[in-house]
Order: structure tokens, then sequence, then C-alpha cells
């Protein structure tokens, strides 16, 4: 529909946007709005990803919603298990007919005087249409759908086998019987390898650099035994508080005692391998968590390799021949088959040029507030999931707030809410993520900044931010409130005393 205008516009049908949209619902009663989605499908990573093995990273009590226990049994999720879950969590809310597939938003400008967001969305046949809406609730995620990370190889087109990206696997791709290398040793490859394993010749993982990897069961036996004894809403949320504290305590640990802790990974791995195995290969240059850690089930992984079925090879690259890959140590890898497991393109605001006022908006010069919003524009909220935690923890936080924002802009009369810095004192800044790995590297100064204090300060920490999203109040002196028209001054406002929402 041409120039509808909504309430909220919630970008993105997978876990985020999903999760978004009921909160919505349970929150904002009444309030209008819909999900508008570049593909033709929900699930966002969970169905844009289509390759052998793909599982969660993180256990499923976590990185299920707060509002919906996971009930089955496996506590590390195939990709086709949590599009179920996902199916199961729209029925329930009856979303269906709020989701717009084949919408890709290439458009976002906002303008103070009407208080509202102009979208301007591209349909998959071709035509385009606009929305208006007072709230843009992005909840596309942080990387490109379009594009991975696909390095240049000198010599890529000699090799006369097959080359696939993870992120655009193909449905023909038979490497049943085949010699495979997989270029890469994070979440992707570790997932991938064990699983073409089963019926490839053999699988080589290729890595500049190990990575620390874990093996943690499958199944999580203190959920099944609490399920048997208690409601399922009990038994979910005791389970996930379990998984919470405990991924924090180990987090904290990594941080303060970084020697012993990869004293203790490398030990593990050590007992999962036997006393021979050559620790170069699973020994990384970095602290633990100044990358994420990869998680294998039940030792998928390491069983594949103690088979004989995969192997890990570490060296760089000279280039790709007609028959595999020439190392630079001399070594030839055969292969007829290569995968390229080398990362996502990270990307903020999805593709879309989003402007304040006619300025278009350079996310790499905005500063974060409270994990949700940035400095400067009015009534944006940005799902980001923890780099230390499982995804699904913040983006529930995240949508509580911007619940709760909302409701105070109605209660208060001011439709707009802008995150401002102080006028005349300077903010330092620091990369929004802490992460060295690659993929957040390369997109660093494109990417938003951090401040040097709260609430511009990321807390990568669900406790603190179960506090600080939940129940310290909006009207923080920071959030300026402000009507319709008002591009530059805000109008001062007496808030109306915040009154308990029955849903919090």
């Amino acid at each position: 529909m041409e120039n509808e205008i909504l309430d909220v516009l919630i970008v993105g049908a997978g876990l985020s946007g999903i999760g978004a949209a009921v909160h919505l619902t349970k929150r904002c009663p009444g309030k209008s709005f819909a999900i508008v989605e570049g593909r033709d499908r929900l699930g966002g990573t969970w169905d844009l990803f289509r390759y052998p093995g793909i599982r969660s990273d993180s256990d499923m009590y976590t990185l299920g919603y707060n509002f919906k226990p996971w009930t089955a049994r496996k506590a590390i999720a195939d990709a086709p298990s949590i599009l179920n879950y996902l199916d199961e969590t729209v029925a329930e809310y009856d979303l269906a007919d709020k989701i717009r597939f084949n919408r890709k938003v290439v458009e976002a400008s906002w303008s103070s005087e009407e208080a509202l967001w102009t979208v301007r969305v591209d349909h998959g046949d071709g035509s385009n249409s606009t929305i208006k809406c007072n709230f843009l609730h992005m909840c596309s995620g942080y990387y490109s759908y379009d594009e991975g990370h696909n390095p240049d190889f000198p010599g890529k087109a000699d090799f006369e086998g097959r080359i696939v990206h993870p992120q655009f696997w193909p449905d023909d791709l038979d490497y049943t019987g085949k010699k495979v290398v997989v270029i890469g040793s994070g979440a992707t490859a570790v997932t991938l390898i064990p699983s073409m394993a089963e019926s490839a010749a053999h699988v080589t993982m290729l890595q500049r650099s190990p990575t620390y990897i874990v093996s943690r069961p499958g199944e999580d036996k203190w959920a099944l035994r609490l399920r048997k004894f208690l409601p399922g809403k009990l038994a979910y949320l005791l389970t996930r508080w379990k998984n919470v504290l405990l991924g924090l305590f180990m987090f904290n640990l990594a941080r303060k005692k970084p020697a012993e802790f990869k004293g203790r990974l490398l030990e593990m791995v050590k007992e999962e391998m036997g006393p021979d195995v050559d620790m170069a290969h699973y020994t990384p240059t970095y602290n633990p968590w100044d990358q994420r850690l990869c998680l294998v089930p039940d030792s998928d992984l390491f069983e594949s390799i103690k088979s004989g079925k995969a192997s890990i090879v570490t060296d760089h690259i000279d280039s790709f021949t007609k028959d595999g890959i020439k190392l630079k140590s001399g070594q030839m890898l055969e292969a007829d088959v290569i995968v390229t497991a080398t990362g996502l393109k990270m990307i903020t605001g999805g593709s879309a040029a989003i402007s304040v006022d006619g300025q278009p908006v350079n996310f790499g010069e905005k500063i974060n507030y409270k994990g949700v919003m940035f400095s400067g524009i009015p009534n944006f909220g940005m799902t980001m999931g923890y780099t230390n935690a499982s995804w699904t923890l913040k983006a529930d936080l995240t949508s509580e707030y911007v619940c709760r924002l909302i409701n105070f802009m109605d209660r208060n009369g001011t439709p707009i809410a802008t995150p401002t810095l102080p006028v005349g004192e300077s903010i330092g800044t620091e990369p929004m993520l802490d992460f060295s790995s690659g993929y957040v590297q390369r997109a660093i100064k494109d990417l938003p900044k951090q401040g040097d204090r709260k609430p511009w300060r990321l807390n990568q920490n669900y406790p603190k931010d179960i506090i600080n999203l939940r129940y310290k109040a909006v009207d923080d002196g920071v959030m300026v409130f402000s009507k319709a028209g008002a591009a530059v001054k805000a109008v001062p406002v007496q808030p109306v005393e915040e009154q308990a929402i029955a849903a919090e």
C-alpha cells in the first residue's frame, strides 16, 4: 500500500524480528505494525544458510525467547528445528498477516516536521512502495545477505573443481567420495567439517591460525531432568539462568585470568585428541574471548579427525592450482571441492541508505546508546546481540526497551525520542565490538562506536542489561523528547510517572 502509515515498522523476519513483533503485541497493544522481510521466507540466518550440518553455536535455552520455552531435546539445535520454533511462534501470536515477504528496505529518511520515517521498499517483482512509521526497528542482523567475505585467491580461476561459499550453498553440490578442503577455522568451518566428512573421501580444514574449540554435550541433561519434575516454563527459566550465569562466569574468568583459562582450554583438547596430538593446530595466538570460542556438540569435530575422515592443516595459501591448493610451505592439498568459509561482510542498518532531516547517516560517526539506539538518530532501534553470549538474550531486552520507550512517548505526548550527546562535553570513544575477529576488523571503521561512560557504553552483560533496559528511567537526561516540527530544539516536557507495565 503506497504511503501507508504505521506506528512501528520492523525490518527482518528472523529471530530478532519475530521476537520484536511478539513483544510489541504484548506490551504495546493497539499499535499498528508490520514486518518487512527481503527474502521469501522467515528465519533470517537459519533459512539463508543451507550448508550441511548448520546448527546453533549457542544453547537454545538462551538462544530461545524469554517468552517461549525451548522444548526439543537438543540444546544445540539444527536449523530446521530453529525454523520450526519460529513457525510455532508466528502461529501462537498470530503474526502471519503482519509479515510482508520479498520487501527489501532500500532507503529510510526521518522527518522531524512529521515525526515520521519514510521507508522505501523494493518488492521482489520489481515494483516498490513507501511506508511511513513513527518508530523504525531494524532487526536485520549485522551482516550482508547479498555477499560474504570472499578473498580473491591467486590462481582461483585455474581450479578445475567446484568452489562454494557457505552463505550461498548450491543445491546440486555432490561431494560424496570427493576430497574437500574447507578454508577457515571459525564456527562455520567446524560445523561443516564433521557433517561433510560423513560422505566425503576426506575433508581438510585449512586454517591460517587456530581457533579455540570447545566440546559441549548436544543435550542439556540438567534441563531434561528438570522437565520431569517441574512445569515447562519454570524448568526453562531455571535452565536459562543456569546457562546465562555459567557463561558469564566463564567469560569473566577468561578476561581476569587469560593464561590459566587458555591452559585449561588446551588441556581439554588434549583430553579429546590424546597425548600425541600436535597442539600447534589448536593453540591460537590470541587470548580466549578476544574472538568467539567455537562450540562443537558431542565432540563431533574431534571424532571426525580421530577417525581419519578429517584433518587440520595450518598454513598460508600461495595459490590455487587446477588440482587444489598450493601452500606457502610448498605442500599441495588436492581437492575436488573447495569451501571458502572465510567469513561474513558486516554492515549496519542493512544495506539501506539512512538519513535524518535530509542529512545522510554515517554509522561510523555515531555512538551507541544502551546497545539499542544511536546518537542523533530519532526513533530508531537496532537489535545487536551479545558477542559473549546468545544473540536472543539481548534481542529480547532490546525489544522490551523499545516498547517501554514507545509507551513513555505516548503517555507524555512526545512522539520523538533522540539520544543526544551532551553539548560542550567530550566523550571518549572506542570500537563498539571489542573483537579481533577478521570480519569485525574489516568493517570497524564503518561500525558505530561506544562511549567511555554510561549510557553510551555497552555492558555485554545480561544481568546488568536487565536492570539498564527494563528498570532504569527512560527519561534519563540523555534521551531528548520532543514534538513534531522540533528538528533542533527539544520541547521541554514534564514526564508523567512511569506506570508499571503488566507484561514486565
